[in-house]
């Protein structure tokens, strides 16, 4: 599995045959990443917020979208795949399964009521997308998490991300959401705190590729 880094949230998942794109948002955006993402076989979007979903460079891609109700409403003349939490479905060789994802009250953004997670299964590795979540209960596996952390309640801050990541049993954490916004840690505030945890992890740049 390939995994290159995009801003914010954004990754574009190499395997079995597949390239799928996950969250391409418009934080960030340069049209140099159209040289990458014009190639993806699938579009997977977990929320409507704009540093997940920019839905005007969207309209250039030729892939499949797969995205909930709302994203939908908001960009009505995108054809979506529509898609909810517990849904499973296959990209060739690959599973996806759509997983449950409670974003935090974030008002100025707009309050986003139907929010999802991926799970990403290809038979050898099991990458889980956070999506912008606060922590709830589940029984979820994987052996990469791949998640938003941010140190405000509109997802997981480092000790939810860690506590999850210990739950889920994975062997390796991917930072997300670092690119744009308030309220963040700082590199080396992330950095001390993983490492004092025995986590793991990568902390990406743009267009940086993990190999797993």
């Amino acid at each position: 599995m390939k995994i290159t880094k995009f801003p914010q949230s954004c990754i574009l998942v190499e395997t079995q045959g597949q390239k799928i794109l996950v969250d391409p948002g418009k934080t960030k955006f340069d049209k140099a990443f159209l040289d990458y993402w014009k190639k993806a076989t699938a579009i997977l979007v977990t929320h409507r917020h704009s540093d997940h979903f920019y839905g005007d460079v969207l309209q250039q891609l030729s892939a499949p979208i797969y995205s909930t109700k709302e994203v939908q409403n908001s960009k009505p003349e995108l054809k979506i795949h529509l898609v909810k939490a517990n849904d499973t479905f296959s990209l060739g060789k690959v599973k996806i399964e759509v997983v449950k994802a409670v974003h935090g009250y974030m008002l100025p953004a707009g309050e986003i009521k139907e929010n999802v997670g991926f799970i990403i299964d290809d038979g050898k590795t099991r990458l889980y997308i956070t999506s912008d979540t606060i922590r709830f209960k589940h029984n979820y596996k994987a052996d990469i998490m791949f998640a938003d952390i941010t140190a405000f309640d509109a997802s997981m801050n480092l000790w939810g991300a860690v506590a999850t990541f210990n739950e889920v049993g994975a062997k390796l954490l991917i930072v997300a959401h670092q690119d744009e916004g308030k309220m963040f840690y700082t590199k080396q505030q992330i950095e001390d705190f993983l490492k004092q945890q025995n986590v793991n992890y990568v902390l990406p740049e743009i267009l940086d590729v993990v190999e797993v």
